[in-house]
């Protein structure tokens, strides 16, 4: 047995024997990431492109990671540093990777940047570039030939695939003890880009056997079978979970206008029959619409997880919205090493919010929802019904009083995870949102309210004016608040007081609330009069 075959079957051993693996498990639509036993939520960050090119780059950019609150990041694997010769294999950065994430106790998701990154063959190395007749590339109708290699070619996915395998047998040498690296992403958003489809000589013999398929769904089954291959061979060396990743069809465009092809929502049916080894589907969400591209990916098939998202000052919040509403495995902005502090500060804060909730989320049958609001929201106030108690959750901003809510500047958005711990018991986390507790009856009978001042009087009184209508008798009953804690929890999951906010904090029972820019956990309990 050579000395690689050793290792490998050392490390096979190894992961029978109980120690660090990797596992995604369901439930139904439930899903569990655990690594050595161990429940968690990926509260990551991708690093920018070129931010793990070299050694001192990486050294620098871990620590600040750390610092930043997050326990994963996502770092390419770049194909042209890894194999610049062929048959001649580099693991220097990948190493590097791995220690200064260990040395700050970090976990990493790797980045196959292989055959295709944002739909271009950018990352395949020179030897592979320069010999486009043993590494053909796709084609426009009109014969132009693509910085895209084709998925029709065998010799462009055994070099695709010779490359990735090294690097999972190299993981199963260096890393089946710590598993520090948990998931991998086979390729960068797939997708055809110019055309719906290849259209190079390889692709139209595929096609006149496979006519009957829309070019989207044909060029589709290509990718997916592609991926199968590469995906699959890496599971037989080093089982860890893999997805892939998804640049979204948005703003009407057509395919080809769009990275045509990719793992869609509308798609994933295609990809999953193709490509069974994919362990989830992932959006990169950079568009408008943040709400409806989650509930795309979020699937009794699928969990929601996302590698990459716009990062703005709003990210924070959004997190909260995915790990509340959708049971998010993963939340990760893009390029977050090269962000100021005043935008990563609002995720440092969330992520230590979410890390904090973690022992009440991960249990079982927990009842939670979502929140997220922003000035665009046609429908802002959102209502969960909750057997008979009504949450009419609000952004912050809709209070009258608060004079940013009117002085012409974007409103930031707001967004929590509100659990239910009992019957009449909530948690809510979150920054820049008010919740309203009534019963259904209440709810059913209620009049439009006056617009009232944070005194809670009536904001403008009319001289004059004549006495109230004789209204119908109020049935059933009120809910009313009978405390509102700010707290913190524990790692147990027990709840730790801060302190009461009552009187002007909670409008004198009539709400409560976390204003814009500030990041606080409430626990309410309410009772019925």
């Amino acid at each position: 047995m050579n000395k690689r075959n050793i290792f490998l079957s050392l490390a096979l051993a190894a992961v029978l024997q109980g120690q660090a693996v990797v596992k995604l498990t369901h439930k139904g639509s439930d899903y569990r990431l655990t690594v050595n036993d161990e429940p968690m939520l990926i509260l990551g960050g991708e690093l920018s492109n070129s931010a793990a090119t070299s050694v001192a780059d990486i050294d620098s950019v871990m620590p600040r990671m750390q610092k930043l609150g997050l326990n994963t990041v996502f770092v390419p694997a770049y194909w042209e540093l890894l194999e610049p010769v062929e048959g001649t294999f580099d693991f220097t950065l990948v190493d590097e990777i791995i220690h200064q994430a260990r040395q700050h106790h970090l976990k990493v998701v790797l980045l196959w940047f292989g055959a295709w990154k944002n739909s271009m063959s950018c990352y395949a190395p020179e030897w592979f570039k320069r010999d486009t007749k043993r590494f053909p590339r796709a084609m426009t109708a009109n014969g132009k030939p693509l910085e895209i290699a084709t998925a029709f070619s065998p010799n462009v996915l055994q070099a695709d695939k010779k490359a990735y395998s090294k690097l999972m047998e190299h993981l199963a040498e260096t890393d089946s003890k710590e598993n520090t690296v948990i998931m991998m992403q086979v390729e960068n958003e797939i997708g055809m880009l110019e055309a719906a489809r290849d259209h190079c000589p390889l692709a139209e013999a595929a096609w006149k056997k496979e006519h009957a398929k829309s070019d989207e769904e044909f060029q589709a089954h290509a990718y997916a079978r592609y991926v199968e291959q590469i995906a699959g061979a890496g599971k037989k060396i080093h089982h860890i979970p893999v997805y892939v990743n998804a640049a979204l069809d948005s703003r009407n465009r057509k395919p080809g206008e769009y990275p045509s092809a990719g793992p869609l929502a509308k798609l994933i049916n295609i990809w999953k029959a193709e490509a069974p080894s994919i362990d989830i589907y992932a959006p990169d969400i950079y568009d408008t619409g943040f709400k409806k591209w989650v509930a795309q990916y979020k699937r009794n098939d699928n969990p929601f997880f996302t590698p990459e998202t716009r990062l703005s000052t709003n990210s924070g919040v959004r997190a909260l919205y995915c790990f509340g509403e959708v049971d998010a495995m993963s939340f990760s902005s893009f390029a977050i090493d090269k962000a100021d502090r005043a935008t990563t500060a609002p995720v440092t804060a969330a992520y230590k919010m979410i890390d904090d909730l973690k022992p009440i989320l991960l249990k079982k049958d927990l009842t939670r929802w979502g929140l997220l609001f922003s000035q665009q929201d046609s429908d802002v106030e959102r209502i969960i019904r909750d057997g008979d108690n009504i949450l009419k959750a609000d952004h912050y901003y809709t209070l009258p009083w608060d004079p940013r809510a009117k002085n012409g500047t974007p409103w930031p958005e707001g967004g929590a995870i509100v659990v239910r711990l009992a019957a009449d018991e909530y948690l809510i986390s979150g920054s820049g949102v008010v919740v309203v507790f009534q019963t259904s009856s209440e709810a059913a009978q209620a009049n439009a309210q006056e617009v009232r001042g944070e005194d809670g009087f009536i904001e403008q009184g009319k001289a004059g004016s004549k006495p109230a209508t004789v209204q119908k008798k109020f049935q059933g009953q009120r809910l009313g608040i009978v405390s509102c804690d700010e707290v913190s929890v524990r790692k147990d999951g027990t709840l730790s007081y801060i302190r009461r906010l009552n009187g002007d904090q909670d409008h004198q029972g009539r709400h409560v609330r976390i204003p814009c820019g500030e990041f606080k956990t409430l626990h309410v309990k309410l009772y019925r009069y």
